[in-house]
């Protein structure tokens, strides 16, 4: 999808495509970065203050996505850089994902599908029982626009919303019934908890040991938010050693997931290589949103999607 973003920049500006992968190495950037205007970036490849600083040019880092945290934002407001990322455009996607991973956790839809094409069904079936959404609650930690996508979803599932976020939601809790908890009280009373927060020095490892103590042997943990939030040590163990029914991962702390990570020899978990946002429609939105503000910022104009917006006030 990230043609259609090149072919609308590409009517007013000279598009050049780098020739390194994901993650772009870092000496490779700073060569490429030299005369660059504007820069479309992944969510891996990293902009640190020596790159910001190699890019003399450069008036825009647009991001696609809603996180930014591989971009140094402190150093790109230094040097006038606009840092734009695709807010809301991918709230519907992620939010589907997640109530999709939520369905085949608890109706075991990986497992059933394995168990057929296995050739094991037979009569009387072994096949292991599933769990009811309707009737279950739900703790979302974040309720941003994808944790109010959930919700939504989730009342329509009839389950109970509990939320958790830095900021009160009152809009939340009267659309979808939601009602806000303490980090602590939502961890003991969900049955199913997703995460949506982005990533910050603040929700680094928000999901450790302690948390995932607090569950109830019969929850699951969801995230599709950003790898680091859970650590990823302590949920292996929680799983192996059965103290959370499962989880479903979209994110890792490294990705791609490496090959001898443990993780994938389990049997009580659902893991999809992050892939939130990749639909046909979610991700095209997001590649005409990326390449409308840097035709903004080539035109001289302020971009619409702004993360340093002390950069408006300068």
């Amino acid at each position: 999808m990230l043609k259609v973003a090149t072919d609308r920049v590409a009517q007013i500006a000279e598009v050049q495509f780098s020739p390194c992968g994901v993650p772009c190495p870092k000496d490779v950037l700073m060569r490429e970065l030299t005369d660059a205007d504007a820069v479309i970036a992944d969510g891996r490849t990293v902009f640190d203050a020596q790159v910001l600083k190699a890019a003399q040019k450069l008036r825009i880092v647009a991001r696609i996505g809603v996180g930014f945290d591989n971009v140094d934002l402190k150093a790109a407001t230094e040097r006038g850089v606009y840092v734009t990322y695709t807010p809301g455009v991918l709230s519907d996607a992620v939010a589907e994902l997640t109530i999709g991973l939520m369905l085949a956790l608890s109706r075991r839809l990986v497992e059933a599908d394995a168990f057929v094409k296995s050739r094991k069904w037979a009569e009387p079936t072994t096949f292991p029982f599933g769990i009811d959404l309707a009737g279950k609650t739900l703790g979302i930690i974040g309720m941003g626009q994808i944790g109010m996508e959930v919700a939504r979803r989730a009342s329509g599932l009839r389950m109970s919303v509990l939320y958790h976020d830095v900021v009160r939601k009152e809009d939340a809790e009267q659309l979808y019934n939601a009602k806000y908890s303490s980090l602590e009280s939502l961890l003991k009373d969900s049955d199913f908890i997703t995460l949506h927060v982005p990533l910050t020095s603040g929700t680094v490892k928000l999901i450790g040991r302690s948390e995932l103590r607090l569950m109830k042997p019969t929850a699951y943990l969801i995230n599709a938010s950003r790898g680091k939030v859970v650590d990823q040590a302590a949920l292996r163990e929680a799983l192996k050693e059965r103290r959370i029914a499962g989880a479903a991962l979209d994110v890792y702390e490294v990705e791609p997931i490496p090959h001898d990570e443990s993780l994938l020899q389990l049997d009580n978990v659902i893991l999809t290589p992050h892939i939130g946002s990749r639909t046909v429609e979610t991700r095209t939105k997001m590649a005409l949103t990326v390449a409308d503000d840097v035709i903004r910022v080539l035109k001289g104009e302020k971009p619409v999607n702004l993360v340093n917006r002390e950069l408006l006030r300068s």
